[in-house]
């Protein structure tokens, strides 16, 4: 356990030492930013011809990505430098195989056999426990009512919610809404830059900025101290399969109506992060 945490650390510190020299570098170049007649010919795909509404985006990887799909997008685009374009390019294409060979096929079996309840119940739990991650955010960004609002909603649905099973909290007007606070957007709140697009295998994609947020949360996420490994990834595959059950076909839609799907997943990711940092 201490080397894993001791990893962690010099990971984290690595990481942000990067971010640091980094954070302040403009994109430039074509392979940082999205055509824009094949951002023109996406929206003129996806769109009713009276609408310019944004496409929906792809899943990603990250306990915090719930409501990914939900979420309707600006138009105006996120310029981020990639210059890792030729990683990137290819963790997506690892990832791309990964979801149709695996992850989809597991998905579909799961949601074929479990009854809607059984999902909603496990995606309940797995929410309940990132509340350290959502309520130390709130506090570093000086949210201090939605801080209060989290450890009540925790102390809720831990108890009469069964560990987190039921969501009894939302029964709350004042308790209902998730504001799913992370490092990543304490960093954007405090003047921190993106930095680079990167992909991460089966993570997905992320910034520079929300990696190193990521992997500083990795610490107060209780799943990352359970003990043997086998067990700590048996747990996270089960949220990872459960999550992905209710949005099964979503990221096939966005693929299809995409001339460019890599350049379509990471200006829908971009958007969502710009999203969230936003409210």
């Amino acid at each position: 356990m201490v080397k894993k945490q001791f990893f962690y650390l010099l990971t984290t510190l690595f990481v942000l030492m990067l971010l640091l020299t980094g954070c302040a570098h403009k994109p430039k170049g074509p392979l940082n930013e999205a055509p824009q007649d094949v951002a023109k010919d996406q929206r003129a795909k996806t769109a009713p011809e009276k609408d310019d509404g944004p496409v929906s985006p792809p899943g990603a990887a990250d306990n915090k990505q719930d409501e990914f799909f939900e979420e309707e997008f600006e138009t105006q685009r996120v310029q981020v430098a990639d210059p890792l374009y030729i990683w990137n390019k290819g963790m997506y294409y690892i990832n791309d195989k990964l979801y149709f060979w695996v992850l989809k096929p597991l998905a579909r079996g799961y949601r074929a056999i479990t009854p809607d309840v059984f999902r909603n119940c496990v995606r309940n739990f797995f929410h309940n426990l990132t509340t350290p991650i959502r309520f130390v955010n709130c506090l570093l960004q000086g949210k201090g009512n939605e801080a209060a609002s989290e450890l009540t909603k925790f102390f809720i649905n831990t108890t009469i919610g069964v560990l987190g099973l039921g969501d009894p909290a939302s029964q709350y007007p004042q308790l209902a809404a998730r504001d799913d606070e992370d490092l990543g957007q304490t960093f954007a709140k405090y003047g921190i830059g993106n930095g680079f697009y990167i992909v991460w295998p089966v993570l997905g994609p992320s910034t520079l900025r929300d990696s190193v947020g990521m992997f500083g949360d990795a610490f107060l996420y209780p799943i990352n101290y359970v003990t043997p490994l086998e067990a700590e990834l048996a747990i996270r595959g089960v949220d990872r399969v459960n999550q992905t059950s209710f949005h099964i076909g979503e990221y096939e839609a966005l693929k299809e109506a995409s001339i460019d799907p890599y350049v379509a997943i990471r200006n829908s990711y971009l958007q969502y992060r710009e999203k969230k940092i936003k409210q």
